[in-house]
């Protein structure tokens, strides 16, 4: 941080200090919460002004989840009960019981290379849930010594790898009964009840007029299918984060295609002078690729590899798919069908997977060295001089 920055801080940090003092809701507040919240929003503009992020926005209780932080760790008072509980001081609170699901340094575990430095409360749908965060020491790790892999992301299969070892999270395939898996995706039974849900939601919408207040029928309402759809969310981000945890562990260097979601999720309504074609159809494919959540998967490999003493690079993304990884040409016709890649090359014919072909391509650009290397926010193609590009694999 800068020394104009740190300034801005301390200013901005004696202006609380006589806010506390003046207004009474804001003298509630611990003061330790107040200066994370002023951190947090000098370091979102300390991002913005240096090109990794936007224009911090204002936050509204109901688009946004509801947290609290509590920077000082010493103050928790932190006990197990027993094997699945435990108990946590909270400042301006009170003792508080938590499911205990990780292992935590207290007691004897402490250490001063080892210990909790604070936590944070978030409010969701789900309820009020504590985040613990600890201070260790890791062991700095060598260079990852695992393959290569090249990595499509899709709707019918969720990671395409290059070597054949696909990720899928099964949320389009039924079980022997006609269900899906439980335990990753919400089932036929739960989607059942949230389309029940959504129709109760809006009969009980009918009957509101134009500024009246929410009846508490219609709120309660709305909580059960918040509650229903974060589960479904929880359910994607741990499948997440299991899967990207081991591609990280299992390859040295991960490439992915360099992809502007935010142009593929485009309506395509288009206008009343120049209306779209197949919008429906391209409505539920916009869907699709937001619940996969491609920029998320991204960002885990990026940190989880790095972590790991990998490393993550991107390709430029067009013609990956209609390229032919096999011959190398791009020949019309040959993704005729979404999920199934035939060369019309006449002196070829490989036939497979789309996206698996796709994930070779993938690969061979980067062995041909047309990674992308940002340079002052901007990303640029690295071309290998010494290597002429083959059409042969």
């Amino acid at each position: 941080m800068t020394p104009k920055c740190r300034r801005s801080l301390k200013v901005a940090d004696e202006a609380i200090r006589q806010a506390r003092k003046q207004i009474d809701w804001l003298g509630v507040l611990p003061a330790q919460a107040a200066q994370a919240v002023l951190k947090t929003y000098h370091q979102a503009w300390k991002n913005c002004w240096e090109g990794r992020a936007g224009e911090p926005t204002f936050k509204t209780r109901t688009r946004s989840v509801m947290s609290v932080d509590i920077p000082q760790g010493r103050d928790l008072q932190i006990k197990r009960v027993h094997r699945r509980w435990g108990m946590v001081n909270i400042p301006k609170v009170g003792r508080v019981r938590f499911r205990w699901t990780r292992d935590l340094p207290v007691g004897k575990k402490a250490s001063e290379d080892h210990r909790i430095t604070g936590a944070r409360l978030v409010k969701d749908a789900l309820g009020w849930h504590i985040t613990f965060r600890v201070q260790t020491l890791a062991p700095p790790s060598g260079p990852h010594i695992g393959a290569e892999v090249g990595i499509d992301v899709g709707v019918n299969v969720p990671l395409a790898l290059s070597d054949g070892n696909h990720q899928d999270h099964g949320r389009l395939a039924r079980l022997a009964d006609g269900t899906a898996d439980r335990d990753k995706w919400p089932n036929l039974h739960e989607k059942a009840r949230l389309l029940r849900l959504e129709r109760r939601a809006a009969h009980r919408r009918s009957f509101r007029n134009p500024g009246e207040k929410i009846s508490r029928r219609l709120t309660n309402t709305y909580a059960q299918i918040k509650r229903l759809r974060a589960t479904a969310t929880r359910r994607a981000t741990d499948w997440q984060h299991q899967t990207t945890t081991y591609l990280a562990r299992t390859y040295g260097v991960i490439v992915v295609e360099k992809l502007e979601i935010s142009n593929m999720i485009k309506s395509a309504r288009g206008t009343i002078e120049n209306p779209g074609n197949n919008v429906a159809k391209k409505s539920g494919l916009n869907r699709s690729i937001s619940q996969e959540a491609w920029g998320r998967t991204v960002t885990m490999l990026a940190y989880k590899t790095a972590r790991n003493g990998g490393a993550l690079h991107k390709v430029p993304a067009p013609n990956t798919s209609r390229r032919c990884s096999a011959c190398g040409f791009i020949t019309p016709g040959s993704r005729e069908d979404q999920s199934t890649f035939v060369c019309k090359n006449p002196d070829c014919g490989w036939s497979g997977n789309a996206d698996y072909n796709a994930a070779r391509n993938v690969l061979h650009l980067y062995r041909m060295g047309h990674a992308l290397v940002p340079a002052a926010g901007r990303a640029v193609v690295r071309r290998a001089h010494s290597v002429q590009p083959s059409t042969a694999r």
